[in-house]
């Protein structure tokens, strides 16, 4: 499970005297605990890694826009804080689909969907997530998938 090798790698990290990991490590502790505290009353909750995987992803996107605007901004010190705990972050993410894989799983959805047009794109775009959300990004699946529909 995702959640107990964060944990193992909490300790490590705390025993190997590295702060800037054990930061990380600590961030990403904190928003899957906020996550389950925000699932305790909801009705249908996900699998565990499921979850997790997704707190990552938003961090992981989180990361990567305030990267882009510190380096923007000049404040390179902050961009390179970031990048230490987006490395950190993508450890624990599963393997991202490549571009090649990511096209081939549009199209094999939109064949069996029989999706043609650009209206048909929340219902691709609904499957694909429902496949293939943890080993993609959907942000950038939508241009895709809109580029392959239009």
């Amino acid at each position: 499970m995702i959640r107990d090798s964060i944990k193992s790698e909490t300790v490590a990290a705390m025993k190997a005297g590295d702060k800037a990991r054990t930061h990380a490590l600590r961030l990403i502790g904190a928003k899957i605990k906020d996550r389950d505290i925000e699932l305790r009353t909801s009705s249908q909750k996900p699998e565990d890694d499921a979850m997790i995987v997704e707190v990552l992803m938003k961090m992981a996107k989180q990361r990567r826009e305030s990267i882009e605007m510190f380096e923007s901004g000049g404040r390179t010190e902050l961009a390179e804080q970031e990048k230490g705990e987006l490395a950190v972050i993508e450890e624990f993410l599963p393997q991202q689909m490549s571009e090649e894989e990511t096209r081939a799983a549009i199209a094999a959805i939109k064949a069996e969907l029989g999706a043609t047009s650009v209206k048909d794109m929340g219902r691709v775009m609904a499957e694909l997530k429902v496949r293939h959300a943890t080993t993609l990004d959907m942000s950038k699946a939508s241009g895709r998938v809109k580029e392959a529909l239009g």
